[in-house]
């Protein structure tokens, strides 16, 4: 095994994991972030945390992911392309590391379009395919993607799933298979 991740061990016995989805509050709420875990307390194997779900602002996913953990819960954090840079990107992932969240979930993210600021800038700096590979560097070479050593890092499972954009079949697949 790569990480210490809980999720991982269930798959990696062989085991259905049991995820469910946890959208941040629109504000900053800790208490119904903690509220929602404590439902899904001794239910779930992890929980899946949204990064801006819908292209709508909401508490960031490190932080609601932090709550999780404190709760004792195993938080999936999202991390979406369409919000960060590379930079971005890196800074969350290995801030997520020194929290101790060791699972991601690396998205595009729904666009801007679709959320409550129709006007902000898709970033897209790198993809979803390319954002698993630096995590994979990271994780695997303790390298930052411009090849500077990454010190005090900590194994970190990266995990994928496509976006819900609407996209030709063909490149679906393709996506995926390079996934």
């Amino acid at each position: 095994m790569k990480t210490e991740s809980v999720l991982e061990k269930v798959l990696a016995a062989g085991h259905l994991a049991v995820t469910s989805e946890c959208g941040p509050p629109r504000g900053a709420q800790p208490d119904k972030v903690r509220e929602k875990a404590k439902y899904l307390a001794g239910i779930v194997d992890a929980i899946n945390v949204t990064d801006n779900q819908t292209a709508m602002v909401r508490m960031s996913s490190l932080a609601a992911s932090t709550i999780i953990k404190q709760e004792g819960l195993n938080p999936l954090l999202q991390v979406v392309s369409r919000d960060r840079n590379r930079l971005a990107m890196q800074a969350d992932i290995i801030g997520a590391y020194s929290l101790g969240i060791d699972t991601m979930l690396c998205l595009s993210g729904d666009h801007t379009k679709f959320g409550d600021h129709p006007m902000a800038m898709n970033v897209h700096d790198i993809d979803s395919i390319q954002m698993i590979q630096m995590v994979k560097q990271m994780r695997d070479e303790e390298k930052f993607q411009g090849g500077a050593d990454l010190k005090g890092a900590r194994r970190c499972l990266s995990v994928l799933l496509l976006t819900r954009l609407p996209t030709p079949l063909n490149c679906v697949f393709f996506a995926w298979k390079r996934k």
